[in-house]
C-alpha cells in the first residue's frame, strides 16, 4: 500500500509540475507578446508602416503617409479571433472606417482614399488655373492695347496727313473765294457807280 501512495504521490507531483510548466509557459509567452517592441518599416506609395502587438494579442499595424493630399494614417487593427478593422485618417483628421479596401498596407494612398471616400480638394487647383487665367487676359490685353496703339499710331499720322491736306485746301480755296468776292465787289461797285449819277 505504501507502494501504491509514493506512486500516486508522484503521480500529484508530476501533475502539478506540469500544470505549473504549462502556466509559466503560457505567462512567458504572454510576456514575450507584451514586451514586443513596435517595428517599423518602409511601405509603398511613400509611407511608413509601424506593426505592434497587444498584450492580448491584437495586432496593430499603422501606416503613415508623407505627403499624400488625401490621405495621412491608415490604421490596420486584427484581433486574436481575426476581426480586422480599417480606420482611415484625413490630413484634416477626419477618421473613417474602410472595408471597401482589400489592402490598406499595399494599396495606393489614392485607392484607400477613394475607398473612403474622401474626395480631391480642387479649391486649390481652380484657384490656380483663375490665376493662370487671369493673368493670360492681363497678357492678351496688355498686348491687344499695344496693337491698337500701333494702329492709333498708323491712323493718327494719316488723319494728321490729311488734316493737312483738307486745311491746304480749305485755305486754297478760301483764297480763291476771297478773291472771287473781292472781284465781285468790284464789278458790283463800278454797276453802282454807273446807275448813280
Amino acid at each position: 500500500m505504501t507502494k501504491k501512495i509514493c506512486l500516486l504521490m508522484m503521480l500529484a507531483v508530476a501533475a502539478l509540475g506540469i500544470g505549473c510548466a504549462s502556466q509559466a509557459n503560457d505567462q512567458a509567452n504572454a510576456n514575450a507578446v507584451a514586451s514586443q517592441s513596435p517595428t517599423t518599416k518602409p511601405g509603398p506609395d511613400n509611407s511608413e508602416i509601424t506593426t505592434s502587438v497587444a498584450p492580448d494579442g491584437t495586432r496593430t499595424e499603422t501606416r503613415t503617409f508623407r505627403n499624400n493630399p488625401r490621405v495621412s494614417k491608415v490604421v490596420v487593427t486584427t484581433t486574436p479571433n481575426g476581426t480586422r478593422t480599417v480606420k482611415v485618417t484625413s490630413p484634416s483628421g477626419e477618421e473613417r472606417t474602410v472595408d471597401k479596401v482589400e489592402n490598406a498596407l499595399e494599396a495606393t494612398g489614392d485607392a484607400i482614399a477613394d475607398g473612403a471616400g474622401f474626395v480631391v480638394d480642387k479649391s486649390k487647383d481652380a484657384a490656380g488655373e483663375v490665376g493662370d487665367k487671369a493673368e493670360d487676359v492681363k497678357d492678351k490685353t496688355v498686348s491687344g492695347a499695344k496693337t491698337v496703339a500701333d494702329k492709333a499710331e498708323d491712323v493718327g499720322g494719316k488723319v494728321v496727313d490729311t488734316s493737312k491736306d483738307v486745311g491746304e485746301k480749305t485755305a486754297s480755296g478760301a483764297k480763291k473765294v476771297g478773291k472771287a468776292t473781292v472781284s465781285g465787289a468790284k464789278k458790283a461797285g463800278s454797276a453802282v457807280k454807273k446807275v448813280i449819277p
